[in-house]
């Protein structure tokens, strides 16, 4: 009867441990390319030219168009890569974009303003949504997906971010 109490303690106690932790591994084919289709607010995950995933995104407050200028709510367009990994965002876990690039910094400058930056793939906030698009310029998902897509994705990624 003790052996029997003790199984069911330690396989309860290992089953509520993995419950709560926000890191999942991902053991499938490599996620070689990002791309989100901001126009029908949708991101895939590929590997070579198979898609591994699709989520429903929600992008900056005002996303039609290339990001700018700091402030604008844009999502950047163009071609970037997954810079890092930040198991510690505001917003559940998140993924680095290498936004802002040269020409993006060039462009900025050329019409004295700064370009902005600290783009992101990243979880939701810890406060009610109102509108569609809510982030500052950022690519947003789930929480419970942001679990998914950071265990799928590695720096150096391509990320390619369409109209």
């Amino acid at each position: 009867m003790r052996i029997l109490r003790l199984i069911v303690i330690l396989v309860m106690a290992f089953g509520l441990s993995a419950c709560g932790s926000k890191f999942r591994s991902y053991n499938g084919p490599k996620v070689t390319q990002v791309q989100v289709h901001k126009a029908d607010r949708k991101m895939y995950l590929l590997h070579n030219d198979q898609v591994l995933k699709s989520y429903d995104v929600a992008l900056g407050f005002m996303p039609v168009g290339h990001k700018q200028f700091e402030g604008d709510g844009k999502t950047p367009e163009g071609g970037y890569f997954i810079s890092h990994k930040n198991p510690n965002s505001e917003f559940h876990l998140s993924l680095g974009i290498t936004y802002p690039n040269e020409a993006d910094i060039a462009f900025a400058e050329s019409v004295d303003k700064r370009p902005g930056g600290d783009i992101f793939i990243h979880g939701g906030p810890n406060k009610p949504i109102r509108q569609r698009d809510w982030t500052a310029g950022c690519i947003a998902v789930s929480d419970k997906e942001m679990e998914i897509v950071y265990s799928m994705i590695e720096p150096g990624t391509p990320i390619f971010i369409l109209p």
